[in-house]
C-alpha cells in the first residue's frame, strides 16, 4: 500500500484550511496514494472558545455531519483514497471540552475513529504554555484498524511519547502506525526524529506521521518535518517545512521480515 502525510499550516478559518486540505489530498491520490493521514488541526488552529462551537458530531449519518466531516466524507469518494484525519474537535458529553479526534473515511463511509488519550498541558522554558485538558475531553481506548494489508494504529501528537500505548497496538498487530501532529517547534527541535523513529522501531512498524509547520494563532508556532520511517528506522521521505505531501510504500514483507530477524515481542518480560 502507498500511504502519503500531509504537511500544513493551519490557520482559524476552517474553509481555508480544508480548501488547502482538499488540495493537498488530491495531489497525494494524483500520485498513487492508497491511504492519506492529514495532521492534527488541519481544519482549525485557533482559540479554544471556537473550537467548542466548531466540534462536530462524527458518525455514521452523513445527515449529521458538519462542514468538516461532510467533506472528508466527500474527498474519499471523490478522490478514491481512504483518509485518516488526525485530529479535530468531536462532540463530547462536555460542551466545553470536545474530543480531539482521528476520523477514518473510507469510501463515504465513517470506518473508525480514536480520540485523543494523552493530552498535552505543558509549561516549557521558551514561555510555550499549552494546558489541552482545560478545553478537551481525554479519549479512553486505543484504535487499530485493517485497511487492505496494512494493520494501522491510529495515534494523535502527545501520545507519541507514551511507548506503552505504541506496545498495545504492536500487541494488537498492527504494522503501521498513523499518527497525526502539531509539535511545538521547541519539542519538535529536541525530539520529533528520535521520537518518531523509536517508535518505529521498538514495534517494528513503519510509521506516517504528518505535522503543522510555522505559525498559528495565539503565537503557536510548530515544528513541520512530517516524516515516514520504516520498520528499522530509516527515513523514507520528510517534508522539513512549507505545505504539501510526502509519500512512500508500505511492504509488510519488510516487516515480517524484520520482526523474524528480531523477534522482540517474543522476548518481551514485563
Amino acid at each position: 500500500m502507498r500511504f502519503a502525510a500531509v504537511q500544513m499550516s493551519s490557520q482559524a478559518q476552517v474553509a481555508s484550511n480544508l480548501s488547502v486540505a482538499r488540495r493537498e489530498v488530491e495531489g497525494a491520490a494524483k500520485a498513487g496514494a492508497d491511504v492519506v493521514v492529514l495532521p492534527e488541526g488541519f481544519a482549525f488552529l485557533g482559540p479554544e472558545s471556537d473550537k467548542r462551537v466548531l466540534a462536530e458530531t462524527v458518525s455514521d449519518e452523513p445527515a449529521q455531519d458538519g462542514p468538516i466531516g461532510s467533506a472528508l466524507r466527500g474527498w474519499t469518494k471523490e478522490f478514491g483514497v481512504t483518509l485518516i484525519a488526525a485530529g479535530f474537535p468531536e462532540q463530547s458529553g462536555d460542551p466545553q471540552r470536545p474530543y480531539n479526534t482521528s476520523a477514518v473515511f473510507q469510501a463515504g463511509k465513517l470506518i473508525a475513529r480514536y480520540r485523543k488519550m494523552h493530552l498535552f498541558d505543558v509549561d516549557l522554558a521558551d514561555g510555550t504554555r499549552l494546558s489541552e485538558s482545560v478545553a478537551t475531553s481525554a479519549g479512553e481506548e486505543a484504535t487499530v484498524i485493517e485497511l487492505a494489508t496494512a494493520r494501522v494504529g491510529l495515534s494523535i501528537c502527545y501520545d507519541i511519547r507514551f511507548p506503552e500505548f505504541f506496545q498495545k497496538q504492536r500487541q494488537e498487530g498492527v504494522n503501521v502506525l498513523a499518527l497525526g501532529a502539531a509539535f511545538t517547534r521547541t519539542t519538535g527541535q529536541a525530539h520529533w526524529h528520535i521520537l518518531l523513529r523509536a517508535r518505529a522501531i521498538e514495534t517494528q512498524s513503519y510509521l506516517v506521521a504528518a505535522a503543522q509547520y510555522g505559525e498559528h494563532p495565539r503565537d503557536r508556532k510548530t515544528f513541520g518535518h512530517s516524516l515516514i520511517v520504516d520498520p528499522w528506522g530509516e527515513i523514507l521521505a520528510e517534508l522539513p517545512d512549507g505545505p504539501g505531501f510526502i509519500i512512500a510504500d508500505v511492504d509488510v514483507e519488510r516487516v515480517r521480515s524484520i520482526r523474524a530477524q528480531m523477534p522482540v515481542e517474543s522476548h518481551r518480560r514485563l
